[in-house]
């Protein structure tokens, strides 16, 4: 069964941990949960079959029974036997539906919280380490907190159970053996919880280790490993980190190993104490034979269970608690409003865009990136922004697009505040190409087709493909439209750094936004070819409301008015001809970038 969920703004404790698989699933848990209770009372069980059936061999010996006497504890017996086998296979079945469900529910839920989260969120280091560690295999996490509290369960079960058939017989024995029993499992819990902040500290050199070997063994660094010969040192760094990390376990696990075999020790002691204290109950006659062979059997069994698996409890559910922590602050990150909304089918194209006396600084710091920031954009018109990096030209579309909205001033659209606005009134309005746009390894049709997810047809991506000048391309990929993109499939092909910003621009026009802005999306490629693109671009969306943001000016060429950013404000306006024929900024650093394009 499956149940949508949320992640919600708490506290998330170990408790959720059943809480939430059985939100999500509910028959499913209890199937788990009932055979977890079942496969506890195993041992108890196995003690009273064992005992039935050694004493009914006893007396059979002894002619004071019947054979077919020593059926129905054999029966017993291969019952519980046969139990384990069959319910281990069926429970695979049950726990492999089970994490596919909570996979589809709470992966689903995590995906579309950070889909709401406030764009600072990303930003910050901080707060992105943390999405990130809840982000990886949330629904792995929360079916191994799952199975962790089952097993726990389980063991407490299994222990008393036997604890109680012990006591029904002997209680004085089953209070002996609980007391004894006492720093074994304080043993296993101090080693867990150390053997855990080990396991943390161990992780952080093994982060960069992995880096490192990414470098080593990944195809996007093979070409400089050839060029450059830098494996042997990078390989020296990765095996120092490796090393550290390595140590840090082996310490903790040698410490561990001490420890357990010092366990080992006590459960054999155990063990033996109880087989020495059934002695007398033996001999007084309180316990049978058979009773006594199958308690002293089943210590054994879990006097073992005590001395490992409780250790190895301990540890994962100290680990499990942390990543609760983690989900707990996760969940209390502030949210956009609106912002997993899918852009309104239709908007206006604004006449005028104003931004009025604006103020902005980054959150968490202190200095103004725009500064009385005035500035008016009309309709139609296709504008550059140009300035050093830095300047504040991103920014400037950052606010635009309301990933930020702590700026001071006024930024209105036709009037209107653009605080006003939904975020779908905001999404339907611009469509952004970015420096660092996304390049989606998938069919190059649903790669364009992103760009709207609402209602795009194959006619509308044929056509964006088109405009963009990819035809050509398409027609040499094996599967046309349909090939997929990049090396993750077998079928994939890759192509060339142009191509990719092409389907980048072919996704925005798909988009329908009446404002196309291209945030230094070939800032990867040469001046020449840069210049190329953004002519092209300029050349389809005639007539339309453009901004093209760059710090190199041979596209800034193409606008009908260029805006140089700098000290936070406009510094100059005006075409090409009129900044040049101005002089300052603009005349400055086409002068010392005219030796990039061609004449």
């Amino acid at each position: 069964m499956k149940a949508a969920m949320k992640i919600e703004n708490r506290e998330y404790k170990l408790r959720d941990f059943l809480i939430i698989p059985f939100s999500v699933s509910p028959y499913l848990t209890l199937l788990r949960a009932a055979d977890k209770v079942v496969y506890a009372l195993i041992p108890s069980l196995q003690i009273l079959a064992t005992a039935k059936f050694i004493d009914t061999a006893i007396n059979i010996l002894n002619s004071r029974a019947q054979k077919n006497q020593i059926i129905f504890p054999l029966v017993c017996i291969l019952l519980i036997i046969a139990h384990q086998y069959i319910t281990f296979a069926l429970m695979g079945l049950v726990r492999d539906k089970m994490s596919m469900t909570l996979t589809e529910a709470f992966r689903t839920a995590v995906t579309e919280k950070r889909a709401r989260l406030e764009y600072r969120h990303i930003e910050n280091n901080e707060t992105w380490d943390l999405i990130d560690r809840v982000g990886k295999d949330p629904a792995g996490r929360l079916d191994g907190g799952f199975n962790i509290m089952l097993r726990m369960a389980d063991m407490f079960f299994r222990v008393g159970s036997v604890m109680l058939v012990l006591a029904m017989r002997v209680w004085w024995a089953a209070l002996v053996i609980a007391i004894f029993s006492i720093p074994l499992f304080y043993l296993a819990v101090k080693s867990g919880k150390t053997n855990y902040e080990a396991s943390k500290e161990a992780a952080k050199h093994t982060r960069r280790a992995q880096y490192l070997q990414s470098v080593l063994t990944g195809r996007g660094s093979a070409e400089e490993r050839s060029l450059f010969g830098y494996s042997h040192e990078v390989n020296k760094r990765y095996y120092e980190k490796y090393e550290t990390a390595y140590k840090i376990n082996m310490k903790s696990q040698r410490s561990r190993f001490i420890k357990m075999k010092s366990a080992s020790l006590i459960t054999v002691l155990i063990s033996v104490l109880i087989a020495g204290v059934l002695i007398a109950p033996l001999g007084t006659g309180d316990i049978t034979a058979g009773m006594f062979m199958g308690f002293v059997t089943s210590s054994f069994s879990l006097a073992q269970m005590m001395s490992w698996e409780l250790t190895e409890i301990t540890g994962n559910l100290a680990n499990n608690r942390e990543y609760l922590r983690d989900l707990t602050a996760f969940a209390k990150l502030s949210e956009t409003p609106g912002a997993s909304d899918l852009p309104v089918s239709f908007i206006k194209e604004p006449e005028i865009i104003e931004f009025r006396s604006v103020n902005f600084a980054y959150p968490g710091t202190e200095k103004l990136i725009l500064k009385n920031f005035n500035l008016k954009l009309k309709a139609a018109k296709h504008y550059a922004f140009v300035g050093e990096n830095g300047a504040g030209k991103t920014t400037i579309t950052k606010l635009l697009t309301g990933l930020y909205d702590n700026y001071t001033g006024d930024i209105l659209i036709d009037g209107r505040n653009l605080r006003d606005f939904t975020q779908a009134e905001l999404k339907a309005l611009f469509s952004v190409v970015y420096q660092d746009f996304s390049k989606y390894q998938i069919p190059i049709a649903d790669s364009i087709g992103m760009g709207n997810v609402r209602s795009f047809s194959r006619q509308a991506v044929s056509e964006a493909a088109e405009s963009v000048g990819l035809n050509e391309a398409v027609l040499k990929l094996p599967e046309g439209l349909d090939t997929p993109l990049g090396r993750i499939k077998e079928n994939g092909v890759d192509i060339s750094a142009g191509q990719w910003q092409r389907v980048a621009i072919a996704r925005s026009l798909v988009s329908r936004a009446p404002v196309h802005i291209l945030d230094e999306p070939t800032a990867s490629l040469d001046p020449v070819a840069e210049s190329e693109v953004y002519g092209m671009f300029g050349e389809i969306s005639k007539g339309k409301s453009t901004v093209f943001i760059t710090h190199r000016l041979g596209a800034a060429r193409l606008a009908d008015e260029i805006l140089v950013i700098a000290g936070g404000c406009v510094a100059q306006q005006g075409s090409h001809a009129e900044l040049i024929k101005m002089g300052g900024i603009y005349a400055e650093m086409f002068e010392a970038q005219r030796g990039w394009y061609a004449s």
